[in-house]
């Protein structure tokens, strides 16, 4: 309203926000990028070609419903998200430089070779062709019926697209992939080719036993300069991270313990202590009241109960009470309440739709009409079976009738609806009925049933083992006073006062703004101290404390370093490239003593290293000297003139000066065609990986995500 009044007290800001309006319309939208800063819609750019938040959130979706359907964690898959949408942008940009098109009719003429449906029998008739018109259909009742579902299925068209056009780019290029005839034969060359060799080796681990060396940050970062190709790296934070878990006490566990004892067998204060789980005669209604998790009222196989029970429950009465026993962090009572066979059952049925049902697309008859015609169609079969196969033709349900209303053999574990479900466990072999659900009336026709395994119904009195007040509390109360003792003291401050107090501390040195779980913590708080780290307020040595949703939880984080985009922080990469480092810095002080001794023999550098003279035959195409891999000693085996002293050559475990004494050529088996369609199957395994890479190495990727969120804040990701 103030807006609103500033507005009509001053018609000169009405013209300037029209103005605006106007230019929103008129400008290019890069354009706007410039003058107000970066499109929150527009999350990144691949070679130019946006990537949408839209898309970005689409892509994630389908990745959580993937990880949800695995049982597998639904968070931290933000990055990967990010990733495929850019590698999908550059193979799709390839597929549209090849000439391709994603029309609907490519993609309909293609679909059946995706990932998706090409291992499932279910889309393809008993002649091996794809159900095209079929699944068109589905979509189609889809989109009138469920608009949910229909919307998901165009976010998963969209990968499917991208999948379609990776397939058709990878085997475009693919089919370049050859083996030149020269090239070939210089391989066979090396393979035939023998070096006869005594050789000094000077050992990085035993130099290193006896030399102390230490690698500064500035050899790192020396390092870094001389491969930067490896060393690339994305925005990242370098964290201080300490963990206190609210962990129960061994009081808490007793406490808990009394409690189910007494629900057990004294008696709830509820009944005023006259009912107990021995004597209840309600136990679902007891379960209820009194556990921490709801009653099942399913019969569930052994491995699917309580571990300590398993071994016991198959020779266990009806009645019988297992515990209280510790499972977990959990105290549980449980008892058997009854026991029986899990069927499976073979059965057929006939769907009669109705106008307005989920399954009645293009069906014109009322609920009335359906159950009439369920009813009479029911009846005649029931009467004489081998008639149910001339009443498919009434059936709303294509799928099924097309393989002669059969829908296989199905358990109680089978997704079908309850009433369904309720006629297969509740009706013999050979029995029909009529059985309505939310898609129609069904007349079900059960051909065969087999028993199946046993089935055990059990109700369980499950109290969780959980810390107390007073125990969370006093954690509290820690981490609390560990902040204090750390704000404003250095990272190795940081670090000895945690360790002092035997508090959990782990350092992720390279934590990601969009991994979403950190190195070493994995808690639902992760993604916010990401977020809190990555806040262009922040500075390093600032310190933050995190409460962890619904355990009690506490996280002290000290930000130790803030990594832009470019080259590794030198630090960040220590303890990866620290011994290779040191081993390199070890290497040139070998190499010079070797130079300053003026030594002319092996004899003499092994001397002066105290170690022994060895010999060994190598070749360049498995370059293996004494067990270890040394494609530079190899080289110069075939370098060195016959009977001269080397160099010292730096290799990967440690200095080498070596003699040749002499070369032979050992012919081995395998013609050049052999050899040439054994690189070329090599190479094209090889080839997918390694060419996507090359492609998004040299491609122009912009990621305006951590600048976007940290203009809108968390809330709006």
């Amino acid at each position: 309203m103030a807006i609103l009044g500033q507005i009509r007290s001053k018609p000169w800001l009405l013209m300037g926000v029209i103005a605006i309006a106007l230019l929103a319309f008129l400008v290019n939208p890069d354009s706007i990028d410039k003058v107000f800063g970066k499109n929150p819609d527009v999350l990144g750019k691949v070679n130019g070609e946006k990537i949408t938040r839209e898309e970005y959130n689409d892509q994630l979706f389908i990745l959580q419903q993937q990880a949800d359907q695995q049982g597998q964690p639904k968070n931290g898959l933000e990055e990967q998200a990010w990733q495929l949408l850019v590698q999908s942008k550059l193979i799709k940009q390839q597929f549209e430089k090849m000439g391709f098109e994603m029309t609907d009719d490519y993609f309909w003429n293609q679909i059946q070779y995706d990932q998706m449906f090409a291992q499932n029998q279910q889309f393809f008739d008993e002649k091996g062709n794809f159900k095209t018109q079929e699944l068109k259909k589905q979509i189609d009742e889809m989109k009138n019926t469920s608009p949910e579902g229909y919307n998901q299925w165009l976010k998963t068209r969209k990968s499917i697209e991208y999948r379609l056009m990776a397939r058709q780019v990878f085997a475009n290029v693919s089919t370049g992939i050859t083996t030149g005839k020269k090239e070939a034969e210089e391989l066979m060359r090396q393979r035939d080719q023998l070096a006869d060799i005594d050789y000094v080796k000077i050992d990085y681990a035993a130099y290193l036993q006896k030399t102390k060396i230490n690698v500064s940050t500035q050899d790192l970062a020396d390092y870094i300069k001389q491969h930067p190709v490896m060393f690339k790296s994305e925005a990242s934070r370098n964290l201080g991270v300490v963990y206190f878990p609210s962990q129960p006490s061994a009081a808490d566990e007793a406490a808990v313990q009394k409690e189910i004892t007494k629900i057990f067998s004294g008696g709830t204060d509820a009944s005023g202590g006259t009912e107990n789980f021995q004597n209840t005669t309600n136990d679902s209604m007891f379960v209820m009241a009194n556990s921490d998790m709801p009653f099942t009222d399913k019969y569930l196989k052994p491995n699917q109960l309580p571990q300590t029970i398993q071994g016991q429950i198959s020779t266990a009465a009806i009645g019988q009470i297992f515990g209280p026993y510790k499972e977990q962090n959990f105290y549980v009572i449980s008892k058997l309440l009854g026991k029986k066979t899990s069927d499976s059952t073979l059965s057929r049925h006939i769907l009669i739709a109705y106008k307005g049902s989920p399954a009645g697309q293009g069906v014109t008859r009322s609920k009335e009409d359906a159950k009439k015609l369920a009813d009479s169609i029911g009846a005649i079969v029931k009467a004489n079976p081998a008639k149910f196969t001339e009443f498919l033709k009434f059936s709303n349900d294509p799928s099924s009738a097309a393989q002669g209303g059969s829908l296989g053999w199905t358990t109680p574990e089978t997704p079908f609806v309850p009433e369904f479900l309720h006629y297969l466990a509740n009706n013999p072999k050979g029995a029909t009925g009529v059985v309505e659900t939310q898609f129609g009336y069904h007349i079900i026709n059960i051909e065969d049933k087999k028993p199946g395994a046993m089935g055990y119904k059990v109700a369980n009195i499950v109290k969780a083992i959980k810390p107390s007040d007073a125990t969370e509390a006093e954690v509290d109360k820690k981490a609390r006073r560990f902040i204090q003792q750390v704000q404003g003291k250095s990272f190795n401050d940081f670090v000895n006062i945690a360790k002092k107090d035997k508090y959990q501390f782990s350092n992720p040195k390279t934590a990601g703004r969009f991994d979403g779980q950190i190195q070493g913590l994995g808690t639902d708080k992760d993604a916010e101290i990401l977020a809190w780290a990555f806040d262009k307020k922040r500075s390093k040595g600032d310190t933050e404390f995190f409460t962890v949703d619904g355990t009690g939880d506490k996280i002290v984080v000290y930000l130790n370093g803030k990594q832009e985009k470019g080259l590794a922080d030198p630090e960040s990469v220590r303890d990866q490239i620290e011994i290779i480092v040191k081993n390199k810095l070890a290497a040139k002080q070998i190499s010079d003593k070797i130079t300053a001794a003026k030594a002319t023999g092996l004899d003499q550098i092994a001397t002066l290293f105290a170690t022994t003279k060895q010999s060994a035959q190598v070749n360049l195409l498995n370059p293996s000297v004494g067990g270890a891999m040394e494609p530079k000693v190899a080289g110069a085996a075939f370098g060195v003139a016959t009977s001269k002293l080397s160099n010292p050559i730096e290799g990967g475990t440690g200095v080498y000066v070596l003699v040749k004494k002499s070369e032979t050529t050992n012919k081995q088996p395998g013609d050049i065609k052999q050899l040439t369609e054994s690189i070329t199957q090599r190479n094209a395994g090889m080839f997918g990986q390694a060419w996507l890479k090359s492609l998004q190495d040299n491609s122009d990727i912009q990621d305006y995500r951590i600048e976007i969120w940290n203009k809108l804040g968390t809330q709006q990701q």
